[in-house]
């Protein structure tokens, strides 16, 4: 079983360069006042590593509500403190596993028993988002994440699967492992490509504003 120490360092060499996406870019959802209430408070946070982690648990809705690049760049804040065990309320687990696997209940009224499903191939919203099961929002919200930042992410699941005693959430962490996880481990972008194609539109961007001086009259 990984310590805890081997956890939390790995967290912060993988996402210790990882780029805080700007106070406008913080917010992915804009419906009604919560999500602005619950990211309002991360403004500014550049360090994500001195985040009090009362914050984090007193805004445990914003993982919900975060931008792709806002979770990117929040979520070793929530991982480690959960590692900690310094969160009472804020889940990061469930925004990491939920979506691959198939979650359902029974719920009778009169004499009707309906069958309400959650999870992977469960619909989002039909009339809004038309086929697009949990599975597929959650591939394409996790897909933000590096190779170095999913190989991290993976040692926080084994760990958090090592560490549980009566084995609550086996079945969910192996199917996000199967489905997503350890391949995007293996052959996600890794961060240095992501620099490198920075770097390549930087250099192509200069050089179309420096083609138009030249030909300037």
């Amino acid at each position: 079983m990984l310590d805890k120490d081997t956890v939390i360092k790995h967290i912060k060499e993988a996402f210790g360069q990882t780029e805080y996406p700007g106070d406008h870019f913080l917010q992915g959802s804009f419906e009604g006042s919560e999500p602005y209430e619950e990211i309002e408070p991360f403004k500014g946070r550049t360090d994500w590593q001195r985040i009090d982690p009362e914050l984090l648990d007193t805004h445990s809705s914003a993982l919900n509500f975060f931008s792709e690049g806002a979770l990117r760049f929040f979520l070793p804040a929530y991982l480690i403190a959960d590692v900690q065990a310094q969160l009472q309320t804020a889940d990061p687990l469930f925004v990491l596993v939920h979506g691959f696997s198939d979650v359902s209940i029974e719920h009778q009224i009169g004499s009707r028993v309906f069958v309400r499903k959650t999870g992977q191939t469960a619909f989002i919203n039909p009339r809004r988002y038309g086929g697009m099961t949990f599975y597929d929002y959650a591939r394409y919200r996790l897909s933000v994440f590096t190779r170095e930042e999913a190989q991290a992410i993976v040692t926080y699941l084994n760990h958090k699967r090592e560490a549980d005693p009566h084995k609550l959430h086996d079945q969910a962490i192996e199917a996000a492992f199967n489905l997503f996880w350890l391949d995007r481990a293996a052959h996600a972008p890794t961060a240095a490509s992501l620099k490198q194609h920075v770097r390549e539109e930087e250099e192509y961007i200069a050089a179309i504003i420096a083609s138009s001086g030249d030909h300037s009259p």
